[in-house]
């Protein structure tokens, strides 16, 4: 294989929400992935993929311009992207190389400041400021829809479905009508919203996991076993799932959850059937991957936020003629790493200011390079009082919580998370490893904990206060008016 990338069209497919434990490709049995299966098995598997913010506008902005929140003040959904600094939208239209995007950005607004000219039914933040509730972090916030979402669970459709098929539906017509015009390389980014809730699933993709109890239980999901970690403690006590759920709530809940990767992964095939069918296969790499995964009832958790895996962890697939078929890649990487691997596979050269950004192409793991990088994920909102931070570095996963007890795993031996070392004598130096790099590669997080807090302070005050907010309390975006 070359050691140059080769330019050449680019689709790059983000969904919301999807965990890489439920994914065929990456060894869940049960569940139904078809069209990710098969492109992964045409392409390479990124195993051990993250986002770098487990919730939605933060990471979606950390993705775009290939640097982290913190950097940036990208702490929660009240803090959308608004172009001030630029992204790799920019880098492609300065250099003639057409981008469209068709879906969920959630960015502040369909405004060409964010270096895509190009939107087709965008999804952005509602009102073009978000969700204020957010800013809220003095522990006093509780959520009883959250929990509802899980309740709600099941067979019926939503908004979220409609758009998404919608989504699926332009970008096919895209591929078929205008991509094989174009002359020069082009890059498709195509957002979808699902699988994020409100988890009502087509009945006949539910009937494909019926009966639910076939499926495998969440880990760690009853009262007995479920971490007891402080700050995880307070994040259920918000969300409202401090008090069990049934056994068979739990199992209909994630059976809707199966059902709602089912039908993106329905959504993908359109698209990737129609590239075939527009015979751009050969002309074209394709990227799936996604903002945030979810827990789905492991730890007696649902949904993000946290720096569990099935939280922070996200699948992330690469395909095209110039990759192998059925490669694992191991070497962690994340959302951050999208802006270098975009501009290589489309041929745009970076910015001098660029070659500061952490990220990297993968194009170079595909092509065998190897390193013993760390990993950097961050949260600030929503069910944490205080911020927390994750390094990912070799086999061990490091969780520091400000003003509490960090968390620490060896993923090799334990990737499911059921066993804590970070109180196991053996274990010091490791500790005192894993906060080096945190606070010498990356930031000191008491530091950024304050600027925060203060931010969001700030813009609380700004918005009348807490009794004002609350007025204005959203479970999820709408999507844009007058598009079904």
């Amino acid at each position: 294989m070359a050691d140059k990338t080769k330019p050449m069209n680019l689709l790059y497919l983000f969904s919301d929400q999807h965990s890489k434990f439920i994914t065929g490709c990456y060894g869940n049995p049960y569940v139904h992935t078809p069209n990710l299966d098969r492109l992964a098995k045409r392409g390479a598997c990124f195993e051990n993929a993250y986002t770098n913010n487990p919730i939605c506008v933060p990471a979606r902005a950390a993705m775009t311009i290939g640097d982290y929140c913190f950097k940036h003040h990208y702490w929660d959904n009240a803090h959308p992207y608004k172009g001030d600094q630029e992204g790799w939208g920019h880098r492609l239209r300065e250099q003639n190389i057409p981008v469209t995007t068709i879906g969920k950005l959630h960015y502040k607004a369909d405004i060409p400041e964010t270096g895509f000219s190009d939107q087709r039914i965008p999804l952005h933040v509602k009102g073009g400021v978000g969700d204020f509730t957010h800013t809220i972090r003095d522990g006093s916030m509780v959520r009883p829809a959250m929990r509802g979402e899980v309740l709600k669970a099941g067979a019926g459709t939503s908004d979220y479905i409609r758009y998404d098929e919608k989504v699926a539906q332009l970008a096919a017509q895209f591929l078929l009508e205008e991509a094989r015009d174009k002359q020069s390389p082009w890059c498709l980014y195509v957002g979808f919203v699902c699988p994020h809730f409100p988890w009502k699933v087509p009945e006949d993709i539910l009937k494909l996991y019926e009966p639910y109890d076939r499926l495998p239980l969440p880990v760690d999901w009853e009262n007995d076993r479920r971490p007891m970690h402080p700050a995880i403690v307070k994040y259920r006590d918000e969300m409202c799932l401090t008090e069990p759920f049934s056994r068979e709530e739990i199992q209909k809940a994630v059976a809707a959850y199966y059902g709602m990767v089912t039908f993106v992964d329905r959504q993908a095939g359109v698209v990737l059937d129609a590239l075939k069918k527009a015979g751009l296969e050969e002309t074209t790499r394709v990227i799936y991957t996604d903002d945030h995964g979810e827990t789905a009832g492991d730890h007696g958790l649902f949904f993000k936020h946290t720096l569990y895996e099935g939280s922070v962890g996200i699948p992330l697939i690469m395909a095209g003629p110039d990759i192998p078929g059925g490669m694992r890649v191991r070497e962690p990487v994340s959302l951050i790493d999208m802006f270098p691997t975009i501009l290589d596979c489309v041929g745009a050269v970076p910015k001098e200011e660029d070659r500061t950004l952490p990220g990297i192409s993968l194009m170079r793991f595909i092509r065998g390079e190897t390193g013993n990088r760390a990993v950097f994920a961050e949260t600030h909102c929503i069910g944490f009082n205080d911020a927390a931070f994750m390094i990912r570095y070799g086999k061990y996963k490091y969780i520091y919580y400000v003003n509490y007890e960090p968390q620490l795993f060896d993923l090799e031996q334990d990737p499911l998370e059921r066993n804590d070392l970070s109180r196991n004598p053996a274990y010091a130096d490791v500790l005192q490893q894993m906060e080096g790099i945190l606070r010498e590669e990356f930031c000191d997080p008491e530091k950024m904990n304050r600027i925060a807090k203060a931010d969001q302070e700030a813009l609380l005050r700004q918005q009348g206060g807490k009794e004002e907010v609350l007025k204005s309390l959203i479970s999820y975006s709408p999507i844009p008016a007058g598009i079904l």
